[in-house]
């Protein structure tokens, strides 16, 4: 007993997930590690004999049979307890390890447990504060408000008469998940060892779910995650956090302002509070884009009782335990497989793939490449705003599954944060696509965005081998301009430096001979109304082949009149920004030979037009 007791208060002291030191500890008394064992290695070989005997017979060929299995092995999760329920909702992000039945079931598993005795939750909170419970707190409900897997909350009032919720961990939950990470890194191990079909790294995965359930069940430092995603978001007045009191806050206790909120599900009780529900989503796409592409700092469990609606309109996120960081390099990659994605240029979206991480540099892309372009062209073609991304993910879990795809941390917890977000969306506005939603917010960025490898991809988007697509241009800055936080000034400043830029000259030339072009159709126009009002014996008859060209021709006018309006569209450009971004192009060296450019190549194209109706030549 006494040994067991050692084992217990050691695990208890780790700070952090030590996959090494873990070992040491039970490697020293394998009693209680026997009869955990006995209480997990039964019940899981078991499930896995039942399993493998339907493989044998046949019967995992029935969809509904084996939709079943899946079923049972997410209870079975359930009932092993915190450690194995994390396992089970890392590996619901993995379709490179995961069949996609198990991933279904597996995204579905509930991180909620019975409460624990509210005795329990007292005297955490005055082991870990050196207090009583009530110098600490006013007034506190005994009873919790919510319980999961790793703690609960509950209700109370500070002496300063401030509303809090604190948070209190599982009684000896540090050492259980210890124990459990444990069992589980030896079970990854002797898969890894001895079923070869498994080419995902399982250890590693356990390692990266160890350290993260250590970082969640320390709130000191979910504590400091709160105050820095707060930081990250204070100009964005939409988006609220709960106050944190330090002093009231330990590695097991968290206390933290009191919200009061509706759960965006909840469509009766946000429109009572006087709130468009669609707005609310609007404002938490936003959000988590700009976590993931600007700040590269995201909430990676934003499920529908992590995200409330407030009676000022604005989102308040809660619960700070799970964050996940992506690199400027990795966000950067994600907006030019956006483009290659956009482009159907699906050879450097696998080569993407490869930069990201997802795949080894020495795979063979060659097979890839067709499968990429069978799960997106269907969904390209019906446009980027309708894709469904659920069915998106759900193919391309097919093709990670079959080919030797290994997923980053950081991509698994975005796409389940996507998904998860998704499915919030959808409970409000069942035609909501969240590629749609997001591609205004790819398209500010790819506008604005300085980096070098942006303005390439860019040029990219914006060029078909050597023509410029105008269309593109134009599909840009409308998307763009649904973003209500764009920067005007700041997108005009960016097209400006990059088109005046020496990089630009050969945008500068093909937008002189585009722009050359459109006036020499304007000036035809031009001619056609001075020809028409001229007497008949002396008009000409040569302006235009047939009504045909005529309506071709005014297609090609069409763009210049587009752009205009939707440049007039855009929110906040207003006059005095036109005036001055004139200013600076007329004070750009290159400004001068663009100018002299087009009008050169005008000239040319009027000349050479004259000549033409003067011979009698149709136009």
């Amino acid at each position: 007993m006494k040994e067991e007791l050692d084992d217990f208060i050691e695990a208890a002291g780790l700070q952090s997930y030590d996959p090494v030191e873990i070992s040491k500890i039970y490697k020293k008394n394998p009693k209680r590690l026997l009869k955990r064992l006995w209480q997990t290695l039964i019940p899981i070989f078991l499930f896995l004999l039942g399993v493998g005997w339907d493989k044998i017979i046949g019967l995992l060929k029935n969809k509904e049979r084996a939709k079943n299995r899946a079923k049972e092995f997410t209870n079975l999760l359930v009932e092993l307890g915190p450690a194995f329920i994390k396992a089970g909702q890392a590996l619901s992000t993995r379709p490179d390890i995961v069949p996609k039945l198990v991933l279904e079931e597996l995204a579905q598993l509930q991180d909620q447990l019975p409460g624990f005795d509210s005795e329990l939750a007292v005297a955490c909170i005055e082991e870990d504060l050196k207090k009583n419970y009530l110098n600490v707190y006013k007034s506190f409900d005994l009873k919790p408000i919510s319980a999961a897997s790793l703690g609960q909350v509950h209700k109370a009032t500070l002496h300063s008469n401030e509303k809090v919720a604190v948070k209190i961990q599982r009684p000896g939950l540090r050492e259980q998940i210890t124990l459990d990470l444990y069992i589980v890194r030896n079970i990854a191990i002797w898969l890894k060892k001895y079923i070869g079909f498994i080419r995902s790294d399982l250890v590693a995965l356990i390692d990266e779910l160890g350290k993260r359930v250590f970082e969640e069940m320390d709130y000191i430092n979910e504590a400091a995650n709160a105050e820095k995603f707060a930081e990250l978001h204070k100009k964005n007045k939409n988006i609220k956090v709960p106050k944190i009191y330090r002093n009231h806050t330990s590695k097991r206790v968290l206390t933290m302002e009191w919200i009061d909120g509706v759960k965006l599900t909840n469509l009766q009780g946000v429109e009572k509070l006087g709130i468009d529900p669609n707005e609310m989503i609007n404002i938490g796409v936003n959000c988590s884009l700009q976590q993931l592409l600007e700040h590269g700092y995201f909430h990676a469990d934003p499920h529908p009782g992590n995200i409330l609606a407030l009676n000022d309109g604005s989102l308040c996120y809660l619960d700070f335990g799970m964050m996940s960081e992506v690199s400027n390099e990795s966000r950067t990659g994600l907006i030019q497989a956006v483009v290659h994605l956009v482009n159907r240029n699906f050879d450097k979206l696998s080569k993407d793939f490869v930069q990201l991480g997802f795949l080894d540099t020495n795979v063979n892309l060659e097979p890839i490449v067709p499968a990429f372009e069978k799960v997106f062209e269907q969904a390209l073609n019906e446009g980027v705003n309708t894709m469904d991304f659920k069915s998106v993910t759900d193919d391309m879990s097919g093709i990670m599954y079959k080919f030797p795809f290994q997923l980053p941390p950081y991509y698994a917890l975005i796409i389940r944060s996507l998904i998860t977000l998704e499915g919030i969306a959808l409970s409000v506005d069942p035609n909501f696509k969240i590629l749609g939603a997001a591609y205004p917010y790819f398209a500010r960025r790819l506008m604005e965005d300085n980096d070098p490898r942006l303005r390439n991809s860019l040029k990219e988007m914006l060029f078909e081998g050597e023509n410029f697509n105008w269309n593109r241009l134009e599909s840009l800055i409308i998307s763009a301009s649904k973003q209500a936080e764009i920067d005007v000034e700041k997108l005009l400043d960016q097209v400006i430096d990059f088109l005046f830029s020496d990089k630009g000259g050969f945008l500068r030339d093909e937008f002189a001979e585009k722009i050359a072009e459109k006036f020499d159709k304007v000036n035809l126009f031009a001619f056609k109304t001075i020809n028409n009002k001229l007497p008949k014996q002396i008009q000409s008859k040569n302006i235009f082949n047939s009504e045909t060209e005529e309506l071709n021709i005014i297609k090609e006018i069409e763009p210049i009149k587009k752009l205009i309006n939707i440049l007039q569209a855009i929110p906040n450009l207003n006059s005095n920004i036109i005036k001055d971004k004139i200013r600076r192009i007329i004070g750009e060296p290159n400004a001068r030979k663009l100018s002299l450019n087009i009008a050169k190549k005008l000239t040319n194209k009027s000349v050479a037009r004259i000549i033409k109706l003067a011979a009698g030549v149709k136009q």
